[in-house]
């Protein structure tokens, strides 16, 4: 009796293993999802699904921010479908920052490949505020979902490679959420204790409206 729980246990497993999915490499003309991406057929994967050569090329760092950031998310590398990883390019030009945001989707450890970059984040209990000056080679994790940034420490150009433990880590900068839409001005004042003329200058700079 006991052989056969053991040959019946055995061929459970062997029968749920061999028909698991390699990979999902992402549909990407279908919508997607918090689960990820319906799965292409695999006698439409090739190769260069596996593969993603935009992080070699430097960002544009003429704007606002002065940094740029080169996504390697699902959406540019639909190779990572379902992996739950993904990565991005930062460039950061002297006095660049990535301003204050958050990924809901995911925790991000940054590399610093070049220059230096003072990095931070804030802890959602007690409001903690964790930040370092990073140099060449130095590594930083940032826990899913807290409030971080980003600043070249040095008067020439950075550079980081990051990591996510998701491949669609989501993104939302602190800055454009309070003043790049059509939130009323009176609104804004009363919920961020700004006065009338701070939020109008920071919705003219930032585009926004109301």
């Amino acid at each position: 009796m006991k052989m056969l729980q053991f040959a019946v246990l055995f061929a459970l497993l062997f029968s749920s293993s061999s028909h698991a999915a390699d990979f999902c490499v992402a549909k990407l003309k279908g919508a997607g999802s918090p689960a990820g991406y319906a799965c292409r057929m695999p006698s439409k994967v090739t190769v260069d699904d596996f593969v993603f050569t935009g992080l070699g090329v430097a960002g544009n760092t003429t704007n606002i921010i002065s940094a740029a950031v080169t996504p390697a998310f699902v959406q540019q590398f639909p190779g990572v479908n379902g992996l739950g990883l993904s990565m991005a390019r930062l460039d950061l030009a002297p006095a660049g920052v990535i301003p204050m945001h958050t990924h809901p989707g995911a925790s991000e450890i940054l590399f610093v490949v070049q220059g230096k970059i003072t990095a931070g984040f804030i802890s959602s209990s007690a409001n903690t505020v964790y930040v370092k000056t990073l140099k060449k080679g130095d590594v930083m994790v940032f826990p899913r979902g807290l409030l971080h940034f980003q600043i070249n420490a040095a008067g020439i150009q950075a550079i980081a490679v990051v990591s996510f433990s998701d491949p669609d880590p989501g993104l939302q900068i602190t800055d454009f959420a309070f003043f790049a839409n059509d939130l009323s001005s009176e609104l804004l004042e009363k919920s961020t204790f700004l006065d009338d003329a701070q939020v109008k200058k920071l919705k003219k700079v930032l585009g926004g409206t109301g």
